[in-house]
């Protein structure tokens, strides 16, 4: 245990989020620096539990209660160490994952939880400042070539495993640029992309090969694909969740993955002006989920006049109801910094109709507010309005991996949802072809995605070698906690 009586003396304190009218201006991370004393006192919050419910809460498996007592006894080599045991990339997980393992703390039954995420994310930036994260190159080679489709986290955390284990790993990416939704649809004020440039580089210094604008199927025949000794699918669910209601038609009127990536690319010079840019627009963002809030904040970026976000289900309780109990992750209201810089959002409401001019362009939604009954969303008589929108992006989620081309080629069997199906080593249908992430998966967390690529990899290398050694933090039979 780290301090016997930090979470009595300590209250929960995270770092301070940068003024509004500053971070507007860039495109940065939004949080200040937070001081080492500030961090070890939070770290020291962690009662060192009996049973640490964070790991039930974390699939990865942390070995949170460990890293936190490390952390407040400044022994910061071993805590980068204990943190890497189990967890690839933690400057991913620290910016990105909503922390399953923070609503399953202990302390949070009856006080704020401990800052689990903001400990993470210091580890490793300190790691990283100080040179400890440094290539960790195989000592012996396999002679088995092995090919990652997708460089997402899944993809990332696979072939990193699986080149450690001494095979010749080669990642196809379709983009440009490495990083699959990290690169493209994670806005630059969430997490810069010099964190993935920089674990990039030691993935290469380990002996990587990233392959970029290669589409599997059509640049790269599946002939060729299946002739390496393993495949890794770890495509993701990029199958998006359309609206098709009156006026769909209309210009002005996008899926948040065709908004986000070019705006990522004017945030790192690539572009000068985005083709879809918001600026003097009123933007409404169909979808209330962490994707809605992205395009939220980069909407605010852009300059755009208004914001408005919509969500058809009611607005959440403040606090944990009888519904999601301790340690569930709860269903309720959050702030997150790109709804703290603006704009409005809007529960229970339906869009029944996009409206447009004369120019065939959409200039507003008609909507009208709903109640559940019996499971269905019933409109509200009189309800009905219109809300001004001269930009429209669809954020509702993702129904899957997208059938058309590499699945269809490869003939790979799929689940009752429509996912990659596989067994329990992660294997497909196919003999030499394993799936990993949100292509097996469906739409899911980035701390999920790197426990399953990391358990894929542990399935590539038995097939390969026989052998039993890398980690399986996950079954594909296993549900978050939530």
């Amino acid at each position: 245990m780290a301090d016997p009586k930090g979470f009595l003396t300590t209250t929960r304190e995270e770092p301070k989020r940068r003024p509004v009218d500053l971070r507007l201006m860039d495109w940065r991370e939004v949080y200040e620096d937070f001081a080492t004393t500030k961090l070890q006192k939070q770290a020291g919050r962690c009662m060192d539990c009996g049973i640490p419910f964070c790991h039930q809460g974390c699939p990865l498996g942390n070995l949170i209660p460990e890293w936190n007592t490390l952390t407040w006894r400044e022994d910061w080599q071993q805590a980068i160490e204990r943190l890497h045991a189990t967890n690839n990339f933690p400057e991913f997980t620290g910016t990105l994952c909503p922390a399953p393992c923070e609503t399953a703390c202990v302390l949070g039954i009856n006080d704020d939880p401990v800052t689990i995420k903001r400990v993470e994310i210091s580890i490793i930036d300190r790691a990283f400042d100080e040179g400890w994260v440094t290539p960790q190159v195989p000592t012996s080679k396999t002679g088995k070539k092995v090919a990652v489709v997708g460089s997402g986290p899944s993809g990332l955390a696979a072939a990193q495993q699986l080149t450690r284990a001494g095979h010749s790993v080669v990642v196809l990416e379709r983009a440009d640029k490495i990083g699959g939704l990290l690169r493209y649809g994670i806005p630059e004020f969430k997490m810069e992309k010099s964190r993935l440039d920089r674990r990039l580089d030691q993935m290469r210094a380990e002996g990587t090969e990233f392959r970029t604008s290669v589409n599997v199927g059509v640049d790269l025949p599946v002939s060729e694909l299946l002739a390496y000794d393993a495949v890794v699918l770890a495509g993701g669910a990029t199958d998006w969740r359309d609206l098709p209601i009156p006026g769909r038609e209309l210009d002005g009127i996008h899926q948040a993955m065709e908004f986000l990536p070019p705006a990522n690319r004017v945030a790192s010079g690539e572009l000068d002006v985005s083709p879809f840019d918001a600026k003097g627009l009123d933007v409404v963002v169909i979808g209330g989920g962490d994707t809605g809030a992205d395009c939220v904040g980069t909407s605010h970026r852009q300059g755009a006049r208004s914001v408005t976000q919509l969500e058809i289900m009611p607005k959440p309780p403040e606090s944990r109801s009888d519904a999601h109990p301790w340690p569930t992750y709860p269903m309720i209201y959050r702030v997150s910094s790109a709804h703290e810089e603006g704009g409005e959002r809007l529960y229970a409401v339906n869009t029944q109709k996009f409206l447009g001019d004369a120019d065939g362009r959409v200039r507003a939604l008609k909507l009208v507010e709903v109640r559940n009954e019996g499971g269905k969303f019933v409109p509200v008589p009189g309800t009905e309005r219109e809300l001004p929108a001269q930009l429209v992006l669809l954020a509702m989620g993702f129904l899957g991996p997208q059938k058309q081309g590499l699945l269809e080629d490869l003939g790979v069997e799929l689940d009752a949802r429509g996912n990659v199906a596989r067994d329990k080593a992660f294997k497909t249908s196919l003999d030499n072809v394993f799936v990993a992430g949100d292509m097996g998966r469906g739409q899911s967390l980035i701390v999920w995605a790197i426990a399953e690529g990391r358990s894929a990899a542990a399935g590539v290398d038995a097939y390969l070698t026989g052998r039993d050694v890398l980690p399986r933090p996950i079954a594909p039979t296993d549900r978050p906690i939530a």
